[in-house]
């Protein structure tokens, strides 16, 4: 078994046990998400959404997919995010969902990607979403190809985000107008904050050790 197939066979064990949740997504929420939760919650059901973490083998190591989106007017514009995005109603379930996504977005076909479980339920104060992260892996490396909303794609080996120095804090813009510092991760020049690097610090989490 290679190092990749051990590793994806111990990580769908690990998402069918117990998941930390917010105490482990806690670590990487900017203090402004603390106080967007407070006034923001609206009474309207939260839309829903789903994305994709997705895994593959590249040179014997394990390599993950993050997308910057383009720039426009949305709340997430310019950031960088996992491929996914809002729940249709042709969609059969949420999972479909992050596969159609992803599809749209760079060009996966959902066909060669295995789901192996999830991560936590995560709220998004701004757009009043509830996104559902699913986690799965395709068995050789992939010819990926970003649409408009997609600025450039970032292929990621998970082991850097280990790496010392790889998480801090920085200044960021918020959408205030204000600048706040705000806990990230800093890969390939770009840095990975908010509800994804929440998300992601779920998914380190549960993989201490691995």
């Amino acid at each position: 078994m290679t190092a990749f197939r051990k590793f994806v066979v111990k990580l769908e064990e690990q998402l069918s046990n117990s998941l930390p949740g917010t105490a482990a997504q806690i670590k990487m929420a900017p203090i402004t998400r603390l106080i967007e939760l407070e006034r923001e919650r609206t009474e309207e059901e939260p839309r829903k959404s789903a994305v994709l973490i997705l895994f593959y083998p590249d040179r014997e190591k394990t390599k993950l997919v993050f997308i910057k989106r383009a720039i426009d007017q949305t709340v997430h514009s310019g950031q960088i995010s996992f491929p996914g995005g809002k729940y249709e109603n042709s969609d059969i379930n949420l999972k479909m969902t992050a596969l159609r996504e992803t599809e749209e977005e760079i060009g996966i076909d959902p066909k060669q990607v295995t789901i192996i479980g999830s991560l936590s339920k995560l709220y998004i104060p701004p757009s009043n979403f509830d996104v559902y992260p699913f986690v799965g892996f395709l068995l050789k490396k992939p010819q990926l190809n970003g649409n408009h909303e997609v600025q450039h794609i970032l292929e990621v080996y998970f082991d850097e985000l280990r790496k010392p120095g790889t998480c801090v804090e920085k200044a960021i813009f918020h959408r205030t107008g204000k600048e706040v510092l705000v806990p990230s991760y800093a890969i390939q020049n770009e840095i990975i904050w908010g509800a994804t690097a929440m998300m992601l610090a779920e998914l380190l989490k549960i993989t201490e050790g691995t």
